[in-house]
Order: structure tokens, then sequence, then C-alpha cells
């Protein structure tokens, strides 16, 4: 049996596919288990399935070696600032703040050089920065255990399913 089989989730080889409901956009499907949950519906029984996935990756903006630069001395900045706290648990007075600085200042320099370099490393390509999103086509409610019918009910009464 598998992990989420184990763990009480869906496991679509086992479990029936019993559709409640077709939305178009995953907030509309959560609304619809949100409304079943304030009605008291077991929503342990239910699942939200996407289907036809799409991956969408969305530019953000052109990616140059000095933005790379900056980029990179932003999290050495973070790591450095972490680094420095954590040394600094064992310090006390001045010393502490000094940690704290040298860290932060460290780390940018390294972030930027690293993001300096890697990016140079690229001879040109992918000379953009972007976010990439996982999309579903579709999005389904479905209830398993025997309770399709009556979350159906209660979503037609709230005027949650779609024509």
């Amino acid at each position: 049996m598998s992990s989420t089989a184990d763990a009480g989730g869906f496991n679509p080889i086992t479990t029936a596919w019993n559709t409640v409901a077709h939305y178009a956009t995953y907030e509309d499907a959560q609304e619809a288990v949100d409304r079943l949950s304030d009605e008291g519906f077991p929503v342990e029984h239910i699942d939200i399935v996407g289907s036809d996935l799409r991956m969408v990756e969305h530019v953000t903006g052109r990616l140059t070696k000095g933005r790379a630069a900056a980029a990179g001395a932003a999290s050495g900045a973070w790591f450095g600032l972490f680094i420095g706290l954590l040394v600094g648990l064992f310090t006390t007075g001045p010393t502490w703040l000094g940690l704290i600085l040298g860290g932060l200042l460290i780390g940018a320099f390294w972030g930027a050089a690293f993001g300096y370099v890697t990016h140079a490393a690229t001879g040109g390509h992918r000379d953009f920065s972007s976010t990439r999103t996982l999309v579903a086509s579709r999005y389904d409610v479905v209830a398993r255990g025997g309770h399709t019918e009556e979350a159906r009910v209660i979503l037609e009464r709230a005027g949650l399913i779609p024509a």
C-alpha cells in the first residue's frame, strides 16, 4: 500500500472518483470546500484534484550581471547575518555587534561575487528572471466514502455548483 493511502490521503488507484463539482479556478474550489466546512460537512472526505496541469513561467525582467550580483549580495547578506547571529550567541559586549555586521558584510560580498560569476558563466543564456507556477485547467472537488450526494446538495443550496 502506498504512503499516500497509509496517511489517509487521496489515492487515485484505490479511490473511486466521486466528483461533486468542477471549478475553473483553485480559489473557487477552495471556496466550495470552505462552505462545506461551514455547514458541518466532514471535509476530511474531500479532495481538490487539479487536472490538465501546465507549468507557467512568468518573466519578471531582464537579468544583467549587475542584477545577478545584487541578488547574490542580498541572499549572501541574509546568510551572513544568520551566521553572525549564530556565532554571536557565544559572545557578549560590543564584539556581538561586530560579529553581526561582519557576517552581514562578508556574506554580501561573497554573495555578490558568486552571483556575478555564476551569471557570467552562462555566456548570455537565460538573461532574464522569472517565476514558475504549476497551474491546472480544471479543479474537481471530489468526495470519498459515500459523501458525494450530501456534498452536492450543500453546494447546490449555496449556489456554488456552476452550471
